[in-house]
């Protein structure tokens, strides 16, 4: 299900466009046990509401993926380069693009803005 075009507002480098922290880029993808090395874009930001980092992007669109969930909900572990963490996968987009989100300790590495510690984040500075 490779779409044949990209949205136009991937196309373009965001990186330092916002505050949030995020990952651009490589990762591993494991959903039942299964590996599937895909390109993710994620981004994330401290909820002071709830007191909890919320963290959520977009999985590239990838075939084998797509067949095994069959663009439905499923629970899933994702590793970057500098974190892993549990999400959940949903919401496919026209673009054949999964929905990834997850809360607490993100699959990044947190900038100085926020700093996380066993699973919390606190916002340096806040008041």
């Amino acid at each position: 299900m490779a779409p044949a075009a990209t949205p136009e507002h991937d196309r373009h480098d965001h990186h330092d466009e916002h505050d949030e922290d995020g990952h651009r880029g490589p990762a591993t993808l494991v959903v039942d046990g299964v590996p599937y090395a895909v390109d993710v874009t994620l981004v994330g930001h401290f909820e002071p509401l709830d007191g909890r980092y919320h963290w959520y992007g977009r999985v590239a669109a990838h075939d084998a993926l797509h067949a095994a969930l069959g663009g439905k909900k499923h629970a899933a572990r994702i590793t970057t380069p500098t974190g892993t963490a549990d999400g959940e996968l949903s919401d496919v987009d026209p673009w054949g693009r999964y929905r990834l989100a997850g809360t607490s300790t993100p699959p990044f590495a947190v900038g100085s803005a926020g700093v996380i510690s066993a699973g919390v984040v606190s916002t340096v500075g806040a008041l």
